[in-house]
Formats: structure tokens, C-alpha cells, sequence
């Protein structure tokens, strides 16, 4: 049997309801939507943390954030009412990534955009990659979408060229001059990260769009409580309540054009039904701060947060020679789960001393409707720049428990009853509350996850207007 080609599409902050496929009225994204009819969409997927480096070092290892080590954004650091912890701020050399694995297995292996795992010699190029096009451990295009762009990986071309067209250039070029050989693509684009820019011809097809339904009349951000981090402190949390940002929807009008480009390249080169095509993001959207761009809504908050809308990502999966089109899955899974998959779909050796977190979803793919796994974890011991506080959680089937490491507390949620997250179980379900809180804790014990310590300094800002833990 052929070995497929893996053109894996990671997305920078698109949260689970940015695609029209998941249920937004307002984003327009018709080939990305055409993907998923084309193929399996995932409604409890998950990426392995709220921010993004952690859940790349995890696809990238097939490890948890707290067992490869890397537990915030490099280089993030804040502390509040508790301090900072450790973590490492690159990819360690020792692991070995799904590149390397494919690479040793035959396989071409390109990086395409944001990388976000350290500094040289870190890259791409030291992690099992062939070809590295602007990935670098920016975090962001720093000087904006437009070029120059200054991005040291990334040739300059003439000023005004939009990024997120120029990567998917650069991706079609290598697949018109791929040889033989099976090919792992990882298509990481920077969009829809922060700066929030967008071309103007685009920006002015929302602006009439959101006039035409109103939403430029309606009360779009809310102000909440301030940020429990001691470098914002004096500043409030903005929640976005509803999709109404025009240049957010432009940015991804922008970003599913080029989605668009890249699938047609595949057909051009007649790798359509050999390749694995793999689209999901690395944490939720943006609602609570930074311009508060977009809204998760019926999820609670979004990016830095323990909550649905820090974690829950759109995952489609489209391979027709094995997956059929047009079909759902509600399993839940995660960020560790990609590497086995992706070896098992090759016919190679899984490698579960590396991979030692993650499942393969190749019986999913196929139609089966469970994976042998208990529960799936979460670690987040930072102050996310989004106002989300340190906390660790667990999903084990329909329950998911988060508990807060400032003050302990524990809050349950039955996700197929309550998606919103509004009607905290805890007290209502005791043993429920306990059994799941021992496999947290037990489960932190064995990947050595660090727990922050107080802050003996802290000194909050003055009582919020609005009250309730994190606004809620």
C-alpha cells in the first residue's frame, strides 16, 4: 500500500466556533467547510493547553506540557497572588518529534510557518525537518501582517505582501517540487494571532456584513473584573459576547482563501486521496483581552483559561482513500494524539516511549466510536496574559473537573448537559468531585507536574466592580 502524505494545518488562536462548519453566523469559511464534508469533524477535540507553545511542544512529542516540560508560552512568565514556576523555554534536542520519526521512516519533512519552541539552535531545521520557512521562536509576526516582516527564517519580497498569502506560497511550491517520497507537511500559519490585520478589501465585506445584521448596533465587549496577574492588575478583562469584529473576519476570510490554494495544489499534483489532511488549532480563541477579537460563545472564556474556550479547538480530519466523508466524532481527544496517529497511518513502528501520552485516533478515523483511555489532563500552573489563573483539570468521559491553585477550588461540570460550564457540580456530586480530583493529583505526581507557591509580596488591585471567581 502507498504510504500517505501528511499535510498537517495548524491555526494560531482559531477558536472551536470560528468556522462556519461549527457554527458561526458571521465568519465565512467555505473551504475549510468543504474540508469538512470532505472528511471527519471532531466536537470534543482538544488542544493540550490554553496557550500555544505548550500544545506545540505536545504535537511535536506526543507528551502532556507538564511531562515534556514546557508549560507556558516561551517566553511567558507573571506572577499574582501565587509566583511563577519553571519551565523550559525550548524543545529539548533529546526528544524525538514526529518529523524525526517520519524523516527516518522516508519521509519528506517541510515546516511552514510560526514555530515557537525555543531560539536557535532549536528550530525546525534541529527538530527532524528538511525545509524550515519562517519558523522561528517569534511567538508572533511582531512587525505585522504586511511586509517587511523581518522574520529571520523568511526571504523578503516586495512591501505589502500579507503573510498569510506568502506561506501558502511557499507551502505550494514545495509540493510542486516534491520527488517521490512520501511528504509530511506542517503547515503552521501565524493567523489569527495578534496583530489583528487584514487586507482592507476584506475588512470592508464584513464591515457591510455586520451592518447588514445589526451586529455594528449591539454591545459587543463587556467589561469584567481586573486581572489577577501582577503586571495588569490595574487593567479590567473585556469579554467579546458575540462574533461581530470585522477585520477578525477577515483575517479569516484571508486565511480559508489560501486553505483553499493549498488543497487545490494537492489536486493539481494528483496527491488529493493519498494525504492526510489534519486542520485544528493550538488554543481557543481570543475573547478576553488583547482587543478581545472573537467570542467562544456557548463556551466559557477562551485562550489562558481552564474552561471549554481555552482548549476546545475545531479538529477536521480529511483523507479519503480511509476516512469517509461527511462524518462526526464525538470522542473526545487531544494535542499527544496526532504523533501515534500520524506513524500508525505510515505503516511504521509506533515509538511509545516517546509518544507516551498520546492514542492513536486511526480507529476513529475508521469508524469506531471509543478509545481505551480513562481521562485526559491538563496542566496550566501560570497567570495567562488573558486573565485565566493557575489551575490543573481532567475530563474523564461526559465530567470534567478544574481545580484553581490559588484558593483550591474544585469546579465539576457535565460537558454533554452543560457546555457553558455554568452549573459548577461539585457540591451536588461529591464522590464524583473526589474520585476525579485523586486522578488529578495522582496524575500530576507522575509527570512530576510543578505546583506555583504563594506570592509572599502580592498586593491585588482594589475589589473588582463585578464579582465572582473569573467573572463568572
Amino acid at each position: 500500500m502507498k504510504r500517505p502524505n501528511f499535510l498537517f494545518i495548524l491555526i494560531d488562536d482559531m477558536g472551536w466556533r470560528d468556522l462556519s462548519c461549527y457554527g458561526s453566523t458571521f465568519y465565512e469559511t467555505p473551504n475549510i467547510d468543504r474540508l469538512a464534508r470532505r472528511g471527519m469533524t471532531f466536537t470534543d477535540a482538544y488542544a493540550s493547553c490554553p496557550v500555544c507553545s505548550p500544545t506545540r511542544a505536545s504535537i511535536m512529542t506526543g507528551k502532556y506540557p507538564a511531562t515534556v516540560g514546557i508549560t507556558n508560552f516561551i517566553a511567558g512568565a507573571a506572577k499574582g497572588k501565587l509566583l511563577s514556576v519553571p519551565y523550559h523555554h525550548e524543545l529539548p534536542l533529546s526528544e524525538k518529534t514526529v518529523a524525526a520519526a517520519l524523516r527516518a521512516g522516508g519521509y519528506q519533512t517541510w515546516h511552514v510557518g510560526k514555530w515557537h519552541l525555543g531560539k536557535e539552535p532549536y528550530w525546525p531545521e534541529q527538530h527532524g525537518f528538511d525545509v524550515n520557512v519562517a519558523g522561528c521562536h517569534w511567538g508572533h509576526p511582531a512587525n505585522g501582517y504586511f511586509s517587511p516582516w523581518r522574520i529571520p527564517t523568511l526571504a523578503e519580497r516586495p512591501d505589502g505582501e500579507y503573510l498569510t498569502d506568502r506561506l501558502t506560497d511557499e507551502a505550494i511550491a514545495l509540493i510542486e517540487r516534491k520527488d517521490e517520497r512520501p511528504f509530511f507537511l506542517n503547515m503552521w500559519y501565524y493567523s489569527v494571532h495578534t496583530p489583528i490585520q487584514a487586507k482592507r478589501e476584506h475588512i470592508a465585506r464584513f464591515e457591510a456584513k455586520a451592518r447588514e445584521l445589526g451586529l455594528d448596533k449591539q454591545e459587543a465587549l463587556v467589561p469584567g473584573e481586573h486581572f489577577p496577574s501582577e503586571h495588569k492588575k490595574d487593567k479590567r478583562v473585556q469579554r467579546r459576547v458575540l462574533q461581530s469584529n470585522p477585520v477578525y473576519a477577515a483575517m479569516i476570510w484571508s486565511l480559508d482563501q489560501n486553505i483553499g490554494r493549498l488543497l487545490a495544489a494537492l489536486e493539481a499534483a494528483g496527491e488529493t486521496d493519498n494525504t492526510v489532511v489534519v486542520f485544528t488549532s493550538d488554543n481557543g480563541g481570543l475573547a478576553t483581552a488583547e482587543g478581545s477579537p472573537t467570542c467562544n460563545a456557548p463556551l466559557a472564556e477562551g485562550k489562558g483559561w481552564m474552561y471549554e474556550g481555552g482548549t476546545r479547538e475545531p479538529l477536521l480530519v480529511q483523507w479519503p482513500d480511509a476516512v469517509r466523508a461527511g462524518t462526526r466524532c464525538s470522542v473526545p481527544v487531544t494535542s499527544t494524539d496526532f504523533y501515534p496517529t500520524l506513524l500508525e497511518a505510515a505503516g511504521l513502528e509506533l515509538l511509545p516511549e516517546q509518544h507516551c501520552d498520546g492514542l492513536s485516533i486511526l480507529p476513529l478515523l475508521q469508524g469506531g466510536d471509543r478509545l481505551e483511555r480513562e481521562a485526559i489532563y491538563w496542566h496550566y500552573p501560570h497567570y495567562a496574559n488573558q486573565g485565566g489563573t493557575p489551575g490543573s483539570s481532567v475530563r474523564m468521559g461526559d465530567h470534567k473537573l478544574i481545580e484553581f491553585f490559588e484558593d483550591g477550588r474544585l469546579e465539576l461540570y457535565n460537558l454533554r448537559e452543560d457546555i457553558g460550564e455554568k452549573d459548577n457540580l461539585a457540591g451536588d456530586l461529591p464522590d464524583k468531585t473526589r474520585t476525579m480530583h485523586e486522578m488529578l493529583q495522582a496524575w500530576r505526581a507522575s509527570v512530576e507536574a510543578k505546583i506555583p507557591a504563594p506570592n509572599p509580596d502580592w498586593a491585588p488591585a482594589a475589589a473588582p466592580a463585578l464579582a465572582g471567581a473569573g467573572g463568572r
